[in-house]
C-alpha cells in the first residue's frame, strides 16, 4: 500500500461520494473532502444525494471536510451553460466541470496528488453516461488525475494508476442505477446512515426551474435575494417588472418577511387569518388590486364576497377593498 498518496474528493455527504472516499482510505490513501454549496440547494456534484449533511460520515471515519461556496460564478453558469441544461435548469456537465476547476485550484495548497468523485457509470442520464464522464475527464484540466473509485475498472487507466500512486485492483466496477452494490459496500464499511438517491438540487425540480426561467427572462441581472425567494411561496407574474409571492404557511410567511426589501409591499388580509404577500416591482392601481385579490383568495376569507387587504411599505400603508381572485384569474398569472 502506498500511504503517501493524497486525494481531494468532491463530497456531497451522500452514499456514492462517501463510498468513494472510504474505498480510497481503505487502501491507505489520505483523503480531504471538498463540499460545494450553491444558491440552488445543491451542495456537491454527486446528484444522487445532493444537499446532504457532509459531517456525520466525516466524523465517523475521520476525514476532513472543506466547505466552498460557488456564489455568482455558478449563477452565471446556470444562465448560460456551455454544455446545456438537462431536463430542467440543471447544467450538470458544467456544474461538475466548475467544481473540478475549483478543486484544481487548491490541489497544490492541499498537497493532493489527484481528485476523486463518487460518480457511477450509467447512474445519471446527463452527467454520468460514458460520454459525460469522458467529456469531464477530458475538459476538467486535471491532466488525467481524475479518479472515479466506484467505476474505475470500467474506465481508462488514470495517471495516478500509471504512476503507482494507486492500484487498479483498488477500484470497483459498479455500473447502472441500482444501488444494491453500494448498499452492500456501505454495510461492509459500517456506514449505517445515508440519504435516499433523490436529488436535492433545485435546478432539477420542474416548478423551481419554471420560476427561475421566469425570473431570468424579466430580470436577467438577478440577485441572491431573488433566488432565495424562488424557494418559497406561490409565485405570480403581474407584469414585466412586477411579481407577487404569497406564503403557504407560517414558516413561509416568516421567510418571505425576512427577504422583504424596503421597496417591497407587504400585503395581508384584514379580519381573517391570512398569508403574507410580497409585491416586488412597479405597480399601478390595477396591479395593486390584482395583488390584493390574490392574497384575499388564499386567506380564510376566500369565500367572502368582499374583504379588506392592507398594503404596507416602510412607514406608509393603505387598505383596499377587494373580492378574492377566481381560479381562472390565478391560472393566467401563476408561475
Amino acid at each position: 500500500m502506498n500511504k503517501s498518496a493524497k486525494a481531494l474528493a468532491l463530497y456531497s455527504g451522500g452514499l456514492d461520494s462517501t463510498l468513494a472516499i472510504l474505498q480510497m482510505m481503505k487502501h491507505g490513501v489520505e483523503v480531504e473532502a471538498v463540499t460545494f454549496m450553491t444558491h440552488f440547494g445543491c451542495d456537491a456534484t454527486d446528484s444522487s444525494s445532493c444537499g446532504s449533511d457532509p459531517y456525520p460520515a466525516a466524523e465517523q471515519f475521520g476525514f476532513r471536510v472543506r466547505l466552498s461556496h460557488l456564489g455568482q460564478r455558478f449563477v452565471n453558469i446556470v444562465k448560460n451553460p456551455k454544455y446545456g441544461h438537462g431536463k430542467n435548469m440543471n447544467p450538470c456537465l458544467d456544474c461538475r466541470l466548475t467544481m473540478l476547476d475549483e478543486v484544481k485550484g487548491i490541489m497544490d495548497m492541499a498537497g493532493a496528488d489527484f481528485v476523486i468523485t463518487g460518480e457511477v457509470l450509467g447512474q445519471r442520464p446527463m452527467s454520468q453516461r460514458r460520454f459525460g464522464l469522458d467529456l469531464v475527464a477530458r475538459e476538467c484540466g486535471l491532466d488525467g488525475r481524475l479518479v472515479r473509485p466506484l467505476s474505475g475498472k470500467l474506465l481508462p487507466p488514470t495517471v495516478p494508476e500509471q504512476e503507482g500512486l494507486i492500484q487498479r485492483e483498488w477500484l470497483l466496477d459498479i455500473e447502472g442505477r441500482s444501488r444494491k452494490r453500494q448498499m452492500a459496500l456501505a454495510d461492509e464499511f459500517g456506514l449505517k446512515t445515508y440519504p435516499s438517491p433523490a436529488s436535492g438540487c433545485l435546478l432539477t425540480d420542474r416548478r423551481y426551474s419554471d420560476r427561475l426561467r421566469d425570473l431570468l427572462k424579466y430580470k436577467p441581472e438577478t440577485d441572491f435575494n431573488d433566488l432565495n425567494l424562488l424557494r418559497v411561496g406561490r409565485h405570480f407574474r403581474l407584469g414585466p417588472e412586477t411579481k407577487l409571492v404569497v406564503g403557504r404557511d407560517q414558516t413561509e410567511n416568516e421567510i418571505i418577511e425576512a427577504l422583504m426589501q424596503k421597496s417591497d409591499l407587504r400585503l395581508e388580509a384584514v379580519d381573517f387569518k391570512s398569508p403574507v404577500g410580497l409585491l416586488r416591482g412597479i405597480a399601478d392601481e390595477t396591479t395593486l388590486q390584482t395583488a390584493a385579490a390574490v392574497v384575499a383568495r388564499y386567506s380564510d376569507g376566500k369565500d367572502e364576497p368582499s374583504l379588506r387587504v392592507i398594503l404596507r411599505r416602510a412607514d406608509t400603508e393603505q387598505t383596499l377593498q377587494t373580492s378574492p381572485a377566481a381560479e381562472t384569474e390565478l391560472a393566467g398569472i401563476r408561475v
